[in-house]
């Protein structure tokens, strides 16, 4: 059953990447959404017998792979509840996103190819999580990465996409090389690359120290912390997340499986995966609860002043992930993947809404030109609105609450009750982030569902309307960006009648609602239904995680106000987000003016684009000037195929001036020659 999860997404990527166009899109979209589906399938009844406490973890061989003197390890795929959590959730999600991108991408030409890239994206992240051994888990994790790179830049005639697509290639590579370096150190510690033997022998290195860098350190903290710089850079954490807000450039089905379910967790399940080894590393399970805490907070801020709908919400996503980062550091590691579990569902849901929303405004991103769209795609609004409940984490405690409702309280209640500076840093900040989260996604719901209608003033659906365009490359406008409120400045009223606004919202087809409706069910019912087992369950995970039962009991024994915290500022930054975008809306520009400098600060992503692009990219790009113009110009292509061709050119002028074209002249050279040969025969 496993092997059939795992590998059917390949066979429909190799058969719709092969077939291409003609296959035809009709088969293309078939093959790999019922091999999506199928997957899905199979994987429920492995997660729900873990739940029931029937299945028991196992490991299936495909192949010996390598042996290379003490190396040795098998294709092997590895099952137990962290494994069938992770199957559930990237079958789920991907299956749902291939159905709805028949709706999203139907005007595409290249639709064949779209899917291919999904169904290979989607058997990367199974051979990630399903890895018995490191190696083949970096197989899996660069498989993702390139995928990822296919899928961001699929729009390739826009220079944007190609611009993202580049961007997160080597960022992660930049990633990559920690956690390279992090498997060739466990390999040099341990003598192996399988992942439940180096966890075995785990506690024989505790106390030992390496050579890194000229240092003596702590072997497991200096490990740990090569494997974190992996996961940071692939789940976009503070540093190594400049990445992820551009990935938008690719189309919105990307964004969902990208941002939900895949890529970006993929940092969180290694660490929860080889979470007894950070158990042994307290130094870097401390940089893995600050880092985590501080990406919660940057992103969240910056949620706050985003006017592209995608944009906000990935910038959401990157706050999420330094929740389960910092629940992880604190030794929460069944708090980290509830979050991710019901994360899934409300980010899928919430990008695959904001998919309608731009679908039904025709490709228009920027939120200052929608409002009151509720009555326009009511079905969207309510889907959305599910999402919304999910991830500000709406909730009576001991009654019922959204998705986002059990999981981050239980974040916060870990962060608070482990008891060290970290975890209480990361708690105050977590509660900070979570208020700016209320805030930013209400301001979304207020400035896209409420307010009166701004669509008839986009200049980017004017322009795609009147001229035609369907593809979003084609329409793309210059935006104004010094508007601090919910309205653009300077723009006419909504259509009077004189024929300029022809455009009007429509709903977006049922093949693209159907998703949504069912990623609904999981933000309001996923977190009630399944908290007792992720939170209080030490059966549950059976193994597959370090699961510190001190801490669960700790956590229900915090104080009331902790655990009321999630709530209440999740109430405040409702209250502040409906003042300001629907009681007054001159409220944010005031704001903004007022903050002046601190606003842009945050406007502008902390400047890290501008950062990097001064300290790396500009250096980088003088020297590969330098080294062009001195040793490839001026040295190889100079004495190399430049020197050779100016040579061989003058050799073929000297010999063609020996050339006259007279009978009389080459008999003369023969004869000459004839006399020379003679001569030296007879000399000798």
């Amino acid at each position: 059953m496993i092997e059939i999860i795992v590998f059917a997404p390949l066979l429909a990527a190799i058969v719709a990447g092969l077939g291409n166009r003609g296959l035809g899109n009709t088969v293309a979209k078939v093959v790999t959404t019922g091999a999506l589906f199928l997957s899905c399938a199979l994987s429920w009844p492995i997660f729900l017998g873990f739940l029931g406490g029937t299945a028991e973890p196992g490991v299936v061989p495909v192949l010996h792979w390598v042996q290379s003197g003490s190396l040795s390890f098998d294709w092997s795929l590895r099952v137990d509840t962290l494994t069938a959590i992770m199957l559930v959730v990237i079958t789920s999600v991907s299956a749902l996103v291939h159905l709805y991108s028949w709706g999203y991408m139907d005007e595409d030409p290249d639709q064949p190819r779209f899917f291919a890239y999904l169904s290979l994206f989607t058997f990367a992240m199974l051979m990630l999580v399903t890895a018995n051994n490191l190696v083949q888990m970096f197989f899996g994790w660069e498989g993702v990465g390139l995928a990822s790179y296919l899928l961001i830049g699929f729009w390739f005639r826009k220079p944007t996409a190609n611009a993202a697509a580049i961007k997160a290639f080597v960022v992660n590579r930049v990633g990559d090389l920690g956690f390279m370096l992090g498997i060739f150190g466990l390999f040099l510690v341990f003598g192996t690359v399988s992942i439940p033997e180096i966890l075995v022998a785990a506690p024989t290195a505790a106390g030992s120290s390496i050579t890194f860098l000229g240092m003596r350190l702590s072997t497991l903290d200096i490990l740990c912390f090569l494997l974190f710089i992996g996961a940071m850079g692939k789940s976009a954490q503070l540093g190594l997340h400049v990445w992820l807000p551009d990935a938008m450039e690719g189309p919105t089905p990307v964004s969902a499986l990208i941002h939900a379910a895949t890529m970006v967790t993929a940092g969180v399940f290694m660490v929860c995966r080889l979470s007894p080894l950070f158990e042994l590393a307290p130094v870097a399970s401390t940089i893995v609860t600050i880092i985590g805490a501080a990406t919660c907070l940057f992103a969240a801020t910056v949620g706050t002043t985003q006017w592209d709908i995608k944009r906000v919400i990935a910038y959401s996503t990157c706050s999420q992930l330094g929740y389960m980062f910092f629940a992880a550091g604190v030794g929460a590691y069944g708090a980290a993947m509830f979050h991710l579990f019901t994360h899934a569902f409300f980010k899928a849901l919430l990008f695959l809404g904001a998919g309608s929303v731009i679908h039904a405004m025709h490709h228009e991103q920027d939120m200052r030109y929608y409002g009151n769209l509720r009555k326009e795609i009511p079905i969207t609004f309510w889907a959305m609105m599910a999402g919304t409940l999910a991830i500000t984490g709406v909730g009576i405690l001991d009654v019922f609450g959204f998705a986002g409702f059990y999981s981050k309280d239980a974040i916060l209640e870990a962060a608070y009750a482990s008891g060290s500076e970290a975890g209480r840093t990361a708690f105050w900040l977590g509660a900070f982030a979570a208020l700016l989260t209320s805030f930013y996604s209400w301001r979304l719901m207020f400035l896209t569902f409420w307010g009166r209608p701004r669509w008839a003033l986009s200049e980017h659906i004017q322009h795609a309307v009147h001229h035609g365009h369907d593809d979003p490359d084609e329409a793309n406008p210059p935006r104004q960006e010094n508007s601090d409120m919910g309205e653009p400045h300077h723009v006419p009223s909504p259509d009077k009648g004189d024929g300029t606004a022809g455009y009007h919202p429509h709903e977006s087809p049922w093949v693209m609602l159907i998703p949504l409706l069912i990623l609904s069910v999981g933000a309001v019912f996923a977190g009630f239904v399944f908290h007792h087992q992720f939170i209080d369950s030490a059966a549950f995970w059976n193994g597959s995680i370090a699961y510190d039962e001190h801490l669960i009991h700790a956590m229900h024994d915090v104080p009331l106000w902790v655990k009321l915290t999630a709530t209440i500022v999740m109430l405040v930054g409702l209250f502040i987000a409906w003042l300001g975008y629907l009681r007054d809306t001159s409220i944010p520009g005031k704001f903004a003016d007022q903050l002046g400098p601190i606003y842009r600060f945050v406007y502008n992503k902390w400047y890290f684009d501008e950062l990097y692009r001064l300290i790396f990219i500009r250096p980088a790009f003088w020297f590969g000037r330098q080294f062009w113009h001195a040793v490839d110009v001026g040295f190889i292509d100079r004495f190399g195929p430049n020197g050779v061709a100016e040579l061989v050119d003058k050799g073929a002028y000297a010999a063609k001036r020996l050339q006259s074209g007279y009978l009389y002249s080459y008999a003369l050279i023969m004869l000459l020659g004839l006399v020379a040969a003679t001569s030296w025969f007879m000399v000798r």
